[in-house]
């Protein structure tokens, strides 16, 4: 059955608000209360020790794969183990890295720096000084948010900089112009932020001034998402790029010239997987576009101008198509070594990587020789030198990095991961349901291949924000749910970006309900094909992944056995005033507008909970550090279902980790092993 569409509470008619309050006693008290039910449900559970520690085990296992990038003759690598929690920043030697047994260099020991400064510091990156790449300006973050701490920092001499360049913990950011001039992204005060809490300044920061004295060079709108900066290097010449990112898929980028002329790149404002190489200014575009040459630019397709014949005359001149656009083939990714251009594909959701050359003014393009049928990217493409890596994985092959030190002319794979669980008897298949407006929905499943009648299946899916779900290994799923005999159903509905942006933009704010139908779809279809019944099928998703299993909740409990909430939207009514949800109303829709308020009131799930609607038993998880999407969306989520008597309703806040769960590994694998109990006790009496 489907729920009718009542009409929901009003966003000012809510008993819960004052659970938005991120760290107050009264909100705190409430959190802790049902963290101690949730614990001593799921953690209380006989199978939970064996989980938690297989959990914990695959995530700091010594044999993982050590994912590093490669910059002037040494590879670098952050490394997280039982010994070290919060981790190394580490490197090692490229010939060395190739080898079985590399041997590191401990560039700075984050568990040291907690113990002598009293804060679980969480490394964010660092932002290396051209051209010897020792110094740099090195992030954490206090609590695994957002908000970074910056600090200058010399690798060769493993050590902060003793009066060197420091900010406090913001959402600011930075990177080097020269050696004694830092651009900073600001958003200190107010006033430097936008309405989203981003950074809307841009400034240059002179050594040995105080950063309050940096001097502003760029401003953008109250009312927009944030600006950022960055310096270019092609070949000889360096470009100063920055952007007044209008939203998540609108910008103006401007190229700051010698004279301080702040000069906008005159394309479209949704343009995409943008580059420079060889002098070519290289981008795509989100929705056609006719450039001043008469070129018809097309969504899925790349195309070039020369940048510097641009710099020097003003004109755009002669727009040049560096591939055409293909059905159901879409751009994940570019990235350049010094000599080739490398792009990465998605043909049917499954990876591929062209490399571009440009010779006597002239593109061409070749495919890199890399295993088919499997998810593909480029894990790091060096800019000033010709080392590249690839990864490869799908659902049931570890996965490896497949290296070349000739611009991929010449690969060899050079880690693999050791096999977490026992693929041989499983399959992984691609199927395709029929939304409620006949578009076919791609998805895959993962089950055993001597499967005979339903059984305990988790569905997953994101749909928002051009972001793809692609296939990928994953030991704790495979060991603490496939090797039960479970299945794996991932979902690749619209909203996301496994088909480019059509694909996206027919799940966009006023048509969102498509992607919601086309989860809705794959959950029957996989339920035609005997895969799970209803009442053994769970559901999973977190953040935008997080809107779309509420919504599921509330708008289809028959479809579902069990449904899991991470980090998520749920009242879409007040999104925009917890912040940064401002940052997303080019996604959603901006409630305070009447005609954006009606579709957001249609589905928002937090207005949508009713009594005596005989909902699946529903986790819902947060994070009192999440400084991306506010705790308040799942504390008050929980709390409405419970009062309006749905007594199978968990919820668990960590206090630390923020919105993706970084730092220390023990409460992600404490939680990890919480939510497979939680689907594994719902599912398994009803298959």
């Amino acid at each position: 059955m489907t729920l009718p569409n009542t009409k929901p509470a009003a966003a000012n008619d809510d008993p819960f608000l004052w659970l938005e309050d991120r760290t107050s006693e009264q909100a705190l008290d409430w959190v802790h209360r049902q963290n101690a039910v949730t614990i001593g449900e799921l953690q209380g559970d006989p199978a939970y020790q064996a989980s938690f520690e297989t959990a914990l085990d695959l995530m700091t296992a010594e044999d993982n794969i050590a994912v590093g990038a490669a910059i002037a003759g040494h590879v670098y690598n952050f490394w997280q183990d039982k010994t070290n929690a919060l981790g190394l920043w580490r490197r090692t030697t490229v010939a060395s890295y190739k080898s079985e047994k590399p041997v590191w260099e401990t560039i700075l020991d984050f568990d040291q720096l907690a113990a002598k400064e009293g804060i679980k510091w969480v490394f964010s990156g660092a932002s290396r000084l051209y051209p010897d790449f020792s110094r740099c300006l090195l992030s954490m973050s206090p609590d695994g948010g957002d908000a970074n701490e910056m600090r200058e920092f010399d690798i060769e001499s493993r050590s902060f900089i003793e009066g060197g360049f420091r900010a406090p913990a913001s959402k600011s950011g930075f990177g080097w112009l020269d050696k004694d001039t830092v651009i900073v992204s600001a958003a200190f005060e107010d006033s430097e932020k936008t309405e989203s809490g981003y950074p809307r300044v841009i400034k240059f920061w002179k050594r040995g001034t105080r950063l309050e004295e940096a001097t502003p060079v760029f401003e953008a709108q109250k009312q927009d998402l944030a600006v950022g900066a960055g310096v270019e290097f092609d070949g000889d010449r360096r470009y100063l790029f920055l952007a007044r990112t209008l939203n998540f898929f609108a910008s103006h980028m401007f190229l700051r010239l010698p004279s301080g002329e702040n000069r906008r790149l005159p394309l479209p404002e949704d343009t995409t997987d943008t580059a420079v190489f060889r002098d070519q200014f290289v981008f795509g575009v989100r929705s056609p576009w006719t450039a001043p040459d008469g070129t018809t630019c097309k969504p899925d397709g790349l195309y070039s101008l020369d940048l510097a014949h641009w710099v020097e005359t003003g004109v755009i001149g002669r727009v040049e198509t560096l591939l055409e656009p293909a059905y159901r083939v879409s751009i994940s990714g570019l990235a350049r070594t010094q000599d080739r251009l490398f792009i990465s594909l998605m043909d049917n959701v499954r990876g591929k990587v062209l490399v571009g050359e440009r010779k006597a003014g002239a593109w061409s393009l070749k495919p890199v020789a890399l295993p088919d049928n499997g998810t593909v990217g480029i894990s790091h493409a060096e800019h000033f030198g010709s080392s590249v890596s690839f990864s490869f994985t799908d659902f049931l092959t570890p996965s490896s990095i497949i290296w070349s030190d000739d611009d991929g002319e010449t690969l060899e794979t050079v880690k693999s991961q050791p096999a977490r669980f026992d693929a041989g008897p499983l399959i992984s298949e691609q199927f395709e349901a029929r939304s409620k407006d006949g578009t076919m929905i791609p998805y895959f499943v993962v089950r055993r291949r001597d499967q005979k009648r339903p059984v305990p299946t988790l569905l997953y899916g994101y749909g928002g924000f051009e972001v793809p779900l692609l296939p990928g290994y994953a030991g704790v799923r495979g060991r603490l749910w496939l090797e039960k005999g479970n299945a794996y159903v991932q979902a690749c509905i619209r909203g996301g970006g496994e088909f480019g942006p059509a694909w996206h933009q027919a799940a966009l704010k006023g048509n969102r309900q498509n992607g919601f139908d086309d989860f809705a779809a794959v959950a029957r279809d996989v339920v035609e094909r005997g895969i799970a019944t209803a009442s053994s099928l769970g559901i999973q998703g977190g953040s935008n992944g997080g809107l779309l299993t509420g919504v599921s909740l509330t708008q289809h409990p028959e479809l579902f056995g069990a449904v899991i909430i991470e980090v998520p939207l749920l009242d879409m009514l007040r999104y925009t005033q917890l912040p940064p949800g401002a940052s997303w109303m080019a996604e959603y829709g901006d409630p305070s507008l009447p005609e954006d308020a009606k579709w957001l009131s249609a589905y928002s799930p937090y207005q949508h909970v009713e009594e005596g609607i005989a909902y699946p038993p529903v986790l819902l998880t947060t994070s009192t550090a999440d400084d991306r999407v506010h705790p308040g969306h799942a504390r008050k989520m929980a709390a409405r279902l419970q009062e309006a008597g749905h007594a199978r309703t968990l919820f668990f806040e960590e206090t630390e980790g923020g919105h993706g769960g970084r730092g220390d590994r023990r409460p992600q694998a404490a939680q990890t092993a919480m939510k497979y109990v939680f689907l594994q006790r719902a599912l398994s009496a009803t298959a």
